[in-house]
């Protein structure tokens, strides 16, 4: 673990709510203070929006026909199913990607008839062979094949030769996205491109992932298809939430904002996620040790789920996940979530060796220059798998709080991915750096927070190059320590069961709804602190008759055994800690604890 971060001292700043509008949230809702403070902070205050925030519903989905290219899209496929044409879908190798391929897939078999099967294939490329995005080769197989209609699912909005190529050979092509699509050359040209964020969309929610999008197609579809009331009814009251389950891990996997129809997708599809019927998430599920008798939440989904099923295509073939999910045979459910299991654990040793090598240049470059650079940080190895390139750029994030480029070589080209943090746009930096004098890349995209991209290997040195110039000029020091936002400041008396369960209506959290934070000044600690395996630290603390558990995990640059060695906290000792609240419960322990976020000496008065 990389130390030092530590040793800066954050500043605490509460998040703005008006006393009068948390007064009227406590009264229209019930719900506790601090409850009422976290709602109106982040901008729900009328009754209406109070009430749908805690209480989401199907109602609440926008109409997918409000999206731009979708008329011309339903009628196309409506066309080929009913004439039998071939249709191809054309996916992605991570969890976006695949469950958006089997939403589509699904959902245009739904649509026909069983006198009149609609006949739909799938590509999903291999993510060492063929890369991120379209190739022009699969198009001419498919032609070749008697393919006449592809739709590309969370891959497209830059595959302009791959549009060129479709059109060349008598394709129609249809492209759901997500992704920003090129500024200079706008988007594909298509029989129809279905993406929120494309100029000329009205469709008044930009955040979705690549399966949402999918997943309005695929709606619509199953609308038009429907023959009376009584089908409509039962597709908006069945078989919608039947398929929001898949939709929901993709926006929670894919880190989008949940806020939104985001929020309404994940909080609805994790409802439906409990005990679900199909054989291979049923697997999934269990393999995770993800009890069936509730619903699993948003971390669970992000760590236990998302992880499985991204190994597929970051280790083997993401081809798996899409036959895991369409499945009817438990026993092959069964298989080959075992088999994404095993993807997963290589995952874990393969990205383990290459973040032993990250940590020691971070180490060294804190050790010469005293603290991480303020610049994009670019780190390349040709031993690190391309499969874990992401998630490397996201453990560097993390730990430095700087955004990251990582990259491997192979054949003499550089593959890699970044992520990034608030405030700088990391799509628009690497546009930025390509389109000076000399080109960088062979391809790129991506959004804000995260890219992919590939260019030759001797570029990388220019790639660090400019990039350490570009971010040098923008990255300001409240984007690389920015103060630590809190949401209510609450007593320990406040932090009872109640509090906690009307804290789980606020979820689910992710990006965009990010989990609470709360602060509670000068309380006591009961007894010494106690360090769990070298780097964890567990503390007991008080406040009149109330006494509870705060952890500190050492992750994210946080070390907690330096810092309460270097305050010399000890029996007494007064402290004000910012913590996220959470439910335990298993043999040793169970109840509420706190998990710390912060801590510092306290210099309120002292409490009982």
């Amino acid at each position: 673990m990389v130390s030092g971060q530590a040793e800066i001292q954050r500043e605490w700043a509460a998040r703005a709510a008006e006393e009068g509008a948390i007064q009227h949230v406590m009264a229209t809702a019930s719900c506790p203070r601090g409850i009422a403070h976290l709602l109106v902070s982040r901008g729900f205050t009328d009754e209406a929006a109070v009430k749908s925030f805690f209480s989401p519903s199907l109602d609440d989905l926008i109409d997918p026909m409000r999206m731009l290219g979708m008329d011309a899209a339903v009628e196309r496929i409506r066309r080929a199913v009913r004439s039998s044409e071939p249709i191809l879908i054309y996916g992605d190798y991570d969890v976006d990607g695949t469950t958006a391929t089997v939403l589509l897939k699904t959902a245009i078999e739904r649509s026909a008839t069983k006198e009149n099967p609609a006949i739909v294939r799938y590509h999903v490329p291999h993510r060492i062979r063929e890369g991120y995005g379209m190739r022009t080769g699969v198009l001419a197989d498919a032609a070749a094949s008697g393919v006449r209609l592809v739709i590309s699912v969370d891959t497209g909005i830059r595959a302009f030769a791959a549009a060129s190529e479709a059109r060349a050979l008598g394709l129609d092509l249809i492209v759901t996205d997500h992704h920003l699509p090129d500024d200079a050359q706008g988007v594909p040209d298509a029989l129809a491109v279905i993406n929120p964020v494309q100029d000329g969309c009205t469709y008044p929610f930009k955040g979705l992932c690549g399966a949402a999008v999918a997943f309005k197609l695929a709606h619509a579809i199953l609308r038009a298809a429907c023959l009376n009331d009584h089908e409509r009814h039962r597709l908006e009251r069945t078989l919608i939430p039947s398929f929001l389950k898949l939709v929901a891990i993709a926006t929670i996997a894919d880190s989008v904002p949940l806020e939104g129809e985001n929020r309404v997708i994940a909080s609805l599809g994790l409802r439906e996620l409990r005990n679900p019927v199909q054989p291979g998430l049923r697997a999934l599920m269990e393999i995770a040790q993800i009890p069936l008798d509730r619903p699993p939440t948003a971390t669970e989904v992000g760590f236990r789920i998302a992880p499985r099923i991204n190994a597929a295509g970051r280790m083997d073939v993401a081809s798996d996940v899409v036959d895991l999910f369409l499945t009817r045979d438990p026993e092959q459910a069964r298989d080959l979530a075992a088999k994404l299991n095993r993807l997963n654990d290589d995952r874990k040793v393969t990205e383990a060796r290459a973040l032993e090598a990250i940590d020691e240049e971070l180490s060294g470059m804190q050790r010469k220059q005293g603290q991480f650079p303020a610049i994009c940080l670019v780190m390349d190895d040709p031993a690190w798998h391309r499969g874990v390139l992401g998630i490397l750029a996201s453990r560097i994030v993390d730990r430095t709080g700087r955004p990251a480029l990582v990259l491997t070589h192979e054949d003499g080209q550089a593959h890699g991915s970044g992520r990034s943090i608030p405030g700088y746009h990391l799509l628009d930096a690497l546009t930025s750096v390509h389109d000076e004098d000399r080109a960088l890349f062979a391809r790129f995209g991506g959004h804000a927070h995260a890219v992919g991209f590939s260019l030759p290997s001797e570029r990388v040195e220019l790639l660090r190059e400019r990039m350490e110039h570009h971010s040098a000029a923008i990255l300001l020091q409240e984007m690389l320590a920015p103060p630590l936002e809190y949401d209510a400041e609450v007593s320990l008396e406040e932090l009872s069961g109640r509090f906690h369960e009307w804290l789980e209506r606020c979820g689910p959290f992710g990006v965009g709804n990010r989990e609470p934070v709360f602060i509670t000044r000068s309380v006591r600690l009961a007894s010494s602190v106690r360090v769990i395996k070298d780097r964890h630290v567990c503390l007991e603390i008080n406040s009149g008759d109330i006494r509870l558990r705060a952890l500190g995990w050492s992750r994210s640059g946080m070390l907690w055994t330096e810092l309460c060695q270097r305050m010399q906290l000890d029996v007494g000792s007064r402290i004000d800690i910012a913590y996220r609240l959470k439910a335990k419960s298993n043999p040793w322990y169970t109840g509420l604890e706190l998990e710390l976020v912060d801590l510092r000496l306290s210099e309120s008065p002292a409490t009982a």
